[in-house]
């Protein structure tokens, strides 16, 4: 296999999550490779396993998933296309939240299910450790202590190398931080969307991996305002709004999602776009409503 760091998806260059595990800074997102809704298999699984292994082909050695997505269908997706898995992958997977149906979301964060949804991940994922576990979700029912102490405990039996932590505060990191090493916190971030524009500096501040979920943002401003910039500099407006990531912090790791082997080839290709730091500029100063008071 071709080495991972001569190809596109290394092109805006690496990042090191927790100081051992080096990986280039375009990931792959692997919730869309399941069925609509993220619920049950593909419509088409020969075009999901084959879109896994062209990510690796372009380089991609971080790819996020959850035991939520399918439920467990994501897991035995990426297992079952890449296994065995090439030296470097990261997979960085995530327990506590659960699917009882389709469009349903619940949580459940308690010690004794994080424990029996990282053997359900190793076993779907054919590993004996998990690199990057990520806490998918605090649990209002659940001391947010002891949602991190299990997965402390977990990590001290050698079954996670590495905590993270997923859907957070400010607070949170700095809670889970006094209990257990943090390397890597997921949000919703974007361009358009930066309700969490403290916890990437926060996170810049203390080498903390930062990836961003939703990078096209959801308001229409966003998407006429990055659609301008597309075209100026023929490009894909994803394309731009994964640049702007990029450029925004060295500690940001997009992981673009899609079941299409041509959109992933799209999307990689944003790690060696250039945002003219004119663009960037006018993206950075959109202003659109925060999420919570949009219709």
């Amino acid at each position: 296999m071709t080495e991972l760091t001569l190809s596109p998806a290394a092109a805006a260059g690496t990042f090191t999550i927790g100081g051992d595990l080096t990986v280039n800074r375009m990931g792959f997102g692997a919730m869309r490779i399941t069925g609509p809704g993220i619920w049950g298999p593909p419509a088409d699984k020969a075009a999901a396993l084959a879109t896994l292994r062209h990510a690796v082909e372009l380089g991609v050695n971080l790819i996020d998933t959850a035991d939520s997505y399918g439920p467990y269908v994501s897991e035995e997706l990426i297992a079952e296309a890449l296994y065995p898995y090439p030296n470097g992958l990261v997979i960085a997977t995530k327990g506590g939240w659960e699917r009882p149906g389709p469009g349903q979301w619940t949580h459940n964060a308690s010690p004794r299910h994080l424990a029996e949804a990282l053997e359900g991940s190793l076993k779907r994922l054919r590993l004996e450790r998990i690199d990057v576990y990520q806490l998918h979700m605090p649990d209002n029912a659940v001391s947010f202590e002891a949602s991190m102490g299990a997965l402390a405990r977990l990590r001290e039996q050698g079954k996670i190398r590495h905590v993270a932590l997923s859907n957070v505060t400010r607070e949170h990191i700095e809670r889970g931080r006094r209990i257990v090493p943090i390397v890597s916190v997921q949000n919703r971030y974007s361009f358009a969307d930066r309700e969490s524009d403290f916890i990437v500096d926060y996170c810049e501040q203390n080498s903390i991996a930062f990836l961003p979920w939703a990078p096209l943002g959801q308001a229409k401003e966003a998407h006429d305002a990055v659609k301008k910039v597309a075209d100026e500099i023929s490009a894909t407006p994803l394309q731009v709004a994964l640049a702007w990531l990029l450029k925004r912090s060295r500690v940001i790791l997009p992981i673009p999602g899609t079941s299409s082997v041509k959109h992933l080839e799209e999307n990689i290709a944003a790690a060696a776009l250039k945002l003219p730091q004119a663009a960037y500029d006018r993206l950075s100063s959109v202003e659109v409503p925060p999420a919570s008071l949009r219709g």
